[in-house]
């Protein structure tokens, strides 16, 4: 049975990067280049692809462990001929195979899916495209048909053939039978001494294999990374891109510009965006929500109606509907938040359950705690959650009223509707509808005291 069989090739040092990490890991919208690519394959074909590596491959294997791929290694970069050929003995004769690469990014599933579906089982498919700057490309090459005879990489090319607007991006759809013939005979017979995988189009073209041609929906999908500067040019496309389907579902962005999605994101309408947004992992905000400028969210779900007030970061929490957060507060992992809460600025909660109506208002930190319904923490509130080995658990149960610059030393358990006295250091368990102070000292006023005055110099 026929399948579809993905290379794609990784083994580049990617010298213009000047990094110590290999491309194929420099992240575009949060997320290595490879794994865009490796995305794609698995949306294109079941069988897992065959990756070609050369440059720190123990370091890519760890990087996408999580992936089910072939690593071939091509120990010497001999060309992109070379890189293929390493890949034949796990290709099946019958097999058709794409050849991808790593640091292409933003080639869609509909493109590929497009080429697939139109090559005819015994012809060569290939992608190019028609580019005003063809700089850097190698030429497609036709004849007075239109047929495609060939490919001239630049360095090679005469200054006619420069001249040449449509360019070869080297997706190629190819029959292994005629990879496996075709590959293992070519020659370094140019400038840079290296096997040539766009010598198989005029091979092709020799032997009336018929070529057939596909360009995608935008140029910009067989746009290449070699260097960081392209690696930005990318980033504010795809930046762009997000942006603008963001919209078209009814989200209102302030300035598509200045947002980033480095992630999975589901937005509901009639949510607002305002700038400097960084929208990480997977995230999820509800209807109405809006979000304030300078805000980080990574791996949150955020219901209905919220207000994330400017400069706040919220990670791996959960916040319910018609909720209030910051500005300046931040909601560590394990947070989870009922409807109509109150997390108010330099406020920071971690691994904590807040109920419903409760707030937590100024400069506190609430950790490894279950707080109930309609509780109020005063301003300076600080749960001792850490012994210096291990951490405990802070209970409020509902109603229950913190005083400000209250310390609360886990394990403890603070009582339905109780209430703790202003500065207290509660260390034993809290009854309900009680009021609670540790000792205080008495006040004293020293009349004849006088405050130090600075000497003159």
């Amino acid at each position: 049975m026929t399948s579809v069989q993905i290379v794609i090739l990784a083994a580049g040092q990617g010298t213009r990067m000047r990094s110590s990490q290999p491309k194929v890991l420099h992240k575009l919208a949060g997320k290595p280049l490879l794994g865009h690519v490796l995305d794609v394959a698995a949306a294109v074909s079941n069988t897992p692809p065959v990756v070609i590596y050369g440059h720190q491959g123990k370091l890519l294997h760890e990087s996408f462990s999580r992936h089910n791929v072939t690593w071939v290694e091509q120990p010497q970069q001999l060309g992109t001929g070379h890189a293929v050929q390493q890949a034949l003995p796990n290709i099946k004769e019958q097999d058709r195979v794409l050849v991808l690469y790593g640091d292409v990014p933003l080639i869609s599933v509909e493109t590929l899916k497009r080429l697939i579906t139109v090559t005819p089982d015994k012809a060569l498919g290939m992608l190019t495209a028609t580019l005003e700057n063809p700089t850097g490309y190698g030429r497609i090459k036709r004849d007075a048909q239109n047929k495609v005879v060939g490919v001239v990489e630049e360095k090679d090319a005469s200054v006619a053939e420069r001249a040449i607007k449509e360019i070869n991006p080297g997706i190629y759809f190819v029959p292994a039978t005629l990879l496996k013939k075709w590959l293992p005979a070519l020659a370094n017979n140019n400038a840079q001494k290296e096997y040539y995988l766009t010598d198989i189009i005029s091979q092709a073209a020799r032997e009336n294999i018929a070529i057939h041609t596909e360009q995608p929906a935008m140029s910009e999908e067989i746009l290449g990374i070699n260097d960081r500067v392209q690696l930005a040019q990318i980033e504010r496309f795809q930046q762009k891109r997000f942006a603008e389907k963001l919209m078209r579902q009814g989200v209102t962005i302030i300035d598509p510009a200045r947002l980033d999605v480095r992630g999975e994101v589901d937005i509901a309408q009639d949510v607002t965006l305002d700038v400097n947004i960084i929208l990480e992992g997977d995230v999820s905000i509800g209807e109405g929500s809006t979000i304030g400028a300078n805000c980080i969210l990574r791996d949150v779900k955020i219901g209905k109606r919220v207000e994330i007030k400017p400069n706040s970061v919220i990670e791996g929490a959960t916040i319910g509907a018609e909720s209030i957060i910051g500005p300046f507060a931040r909601v560590r992992p394990g947070t989870v938040l009922a409807a109509n809460t109150h997390i108010g600025n330099f406020v920071e909660v971690k691994n904590s359950a807040i109920g419903e109506g409760s707030k937590v208002n100024h400069l506190s930190y609430i950790g490894d705690s279950e707080i109930g319904k309609q509780v109020n923490v005063g301003a300076g509130t600080i749960t001792c959650n850490y012994d210096g080995a291990n951490k405990h658990k802070t209970i409020i149960r509902d109603s229950a009223h913190i005083g400000s610059d209250t310390q609360l030393v886990a394990p403890v358990t603070i009582g339905e509707g109780a209430t703790i006295g202003a500065g207290s250091t509660i260390t034993k368990d809290v009854p309900p509808n009680a009021l609670t102070l540790s000792h205080r000292l008495e006040q004293r006023t020293k009349q004849s005291w006088k405050r130090p005055q600075k000497k003159d110099k």
